[in-house]
This record gives C-alpha cells, structure tokens and sequence, in this order.
C-alpha cells in the first residue's frame, strides 16, 4: 500500500533545518507532497521559493499557496475551514504521515488527518541544535553567519558580485587583494591581462570579444565556490570600452553580459605605472578613456560607487561601499 506523507510552511527561505526535516519525511514515505506557502509582502517573493523548493526536492510534489489567508486561529473563524481546503486541494489523496518541525503540526493532523510525526528537534525545545534552532528570520538577518547551512540556490540568492571597474593604473588588482584579504572572498582575476602578456600582438575585434566572453566564463565558474561575497577584477563591461577606446565600437554583446550587483568605479587620480601591458601613458588619452569607462557603467544602467584617494583611504571608501550595499 502506498503511504503518502504531507507537510507545509513558508521556507523563507529554506535553509538545512528545512531539507534535514524534508529529507528525514521523504525516506518514511512512497509519495511526500510539500506545500509552500507564502504572502503578497512576504519579505521573499513565493514564487522564487517555490521554484528554489522544486530545484531541491526533484523527487517530491511541491506546490505553491500565494493568497492572502489567515496565518492563525486567532486572526479568523473561518482559520480551519479555510486550511482545511488548502490542504485538501494541495493533497486530495488521504495523508498517512502529517510531518512537521513543531508543535502546531498536531492540530493541523487533527484537522487534515494523518499521524503528526514530529521530526527535528524543535517540539522538544532543543533550540540551540544548529538544525533544529535554525530560523529564517535569523538567516534573513544575516545570511553570511549561516552560510553553510544554506542550500546552492538560496546562497546564489544572497551572494553579492563585486566588480572592480576603471582604466589603466587605478590600482583595481591591488584594491582587490586587499579587500580580499579582509573578507576572504574569492577573487576573478583579469583576464585580459594574461591574454596580453602570452600574445603580445595588437588587439582585434576577435581578441576583445574573446577577452570578454572568458571573462564572464571564469566568473561564472567562479560564483559556484564563492561565499556570500564575490570580488571581480573587471568584466564584459570594462572589455566594452576598451572596445570604444581602441576601436570606436562598443559590441552589445558585451553591453548585454550579466551584472554585478555592485561596481566600484576607481578614479584616475593615481600615477600611471608602465607595466608592460598598459597603452596610454598621454594625459590626455588617459582622461578620454576614464570618460569611456564611466559612461559604460552610465548606459549599462549598473549601481556604482566612485572610489577615489590614496592608500587606506582608497580601500577605506572601497570597504564603505560594499558595507552599505548589505545595509
């Protein structure tokens, strides 16, 4: 006979104190239908838990319940009828186990039928168990302080990309490594520097394309191993003017790229170094191309901050910028 297992809430979002609780109902059950449920000002949208909930659970019927209802007895009368439907529509079927983390999953039972099992710890008050205590308001607070018990899609919800965005010599490289070294973030390194240093021929239309596209492929690859935050030295929209500068010409491919969450547009108010890769050492063509780089980031559209100043107070007003983009 085939048993069917139930179980509800909002996951918001779902962290491992949630998949611990679902994973332990799944292996009780032939057939586990999970109900997430959610309000129009929840302060994550529904609809992107739900979606993160089916990513999860390939092997479990997940549902979605979006309308404004009464979250307990005391706000309605009408509390039990009305879940009483949800219930019914979300699993028609009759439930055998009513699986839930606390105490409230034994009148839903008495409600919906089913034997209440009462996985986790929390029934039992152990709160301080780093599965059981866990909460979404906590994660929600600080999502970086419970990284690891955070499943792949909510960290990609939360991660923040950080990009370094400037012309030659605003010490983006050096900026970063510093930043890096405070928060432990991985860093995407440039590539367009390596592509020069191993080529050493002028660069084509081709070449900046080519630079631009694996640019994004080393971020992209990066982001699965990176922590709540991600330090990019340049992408696709640094290599779009430089595609200006050099060739008059900015490919909407590279406008089109994805975004950092963040830019931190570096001024030129620092002494161009030669390193051997770099092209304008002229005043004037250095200002025409800090020009370019900022324009790009104007027509992109992107959130930037403008980093300006010497030593600690360059990284100073880098830190403050990162800082309020978690405010």
């Amino acid at each position: 006979m085939t048993k069917r297992g139930f179980l509800l809430g909002k996951f918001m979002p779902p962290h491992a104190g949630h998949m611990a609780l679902i994973r332990a109902a799944r292996t009780l059950v032939d057939e586990l239908t999970v109900l997430v449920c959610w309000l129009p000002d929840d302060p994550i949208a529904g609809e992107a838990r739900l979606a993160w909930m089916r990513e999860l659970l390939p092997d479990c019927r997940v549902l979605g319940h979006g309308d404004s209802v009464p979250q307990a007895p005391r706000d309605s009368p009408d509390f039990w009828p009305v879940w009483r439907g949800i219930v019914a529509a979300a699993h028609p079927e009759p439930i055998d186990y009513l699986f839930a983390g606390e105490d409230y999953g034994a009148a839903l039972a008495q409600q919906v039928g089913g034997l209440f099992v009462p996985l986790g710890g929390r029934v039992l008050g152990l709160v301080d168990d780093p599965l059981s205590g866990l909460s979404g308001s906590a994660v929600r607070a600080d999502p970086a302080a419970h990284w690891a018990l955070l499943p792949r899609p909510v960290q990609t919800h939360y991660r923040r990309t950080i990009c370094l965005h400037g012309a030659e010599s605003t010490g983006k490289t050096t900026l970063a490594a510093q930043l890096a070294a405070e928060t432990g973030a991985i860093t995407v390194s440039e590539y367009g520097r390596s592509h020069c240093e191993v080529h050493k021929q002028p660069l084509t239309r081709d070449d900046l394309l080519l630079i631009g596209r694996a640019q994004q492929a080393m971020i992209a690859a990066a982001s699965e191993w990176a922590g709540p935050l991600l330090l990019v030295d340049t992408d696709a929209l640094m290599t779009a003017a430089w595609c200006e500068m050099l060739l008059g010409e900015r490919p909407a491919e590279l406008m089109q790229a994805p975004k950092a969450d963040l830019y931190l547009l570096l001024e030129s108010d620092l002494p161009w170094v030669d390193d051997g890769t770099r092209f304008f050492s002229d005043p004037a063509d250095r200002h025409r191309f800090a020009r370019i780089v900022a324009q790009v980031l104007e027509d992109a559209g992107v959130p930037f901050v403008r980093i300006a100043g010497q030593g600690h107070e360059r990284l100073a007003a880098a830190r403050a910028a990162i800082g309020a983009l978690h405010d």
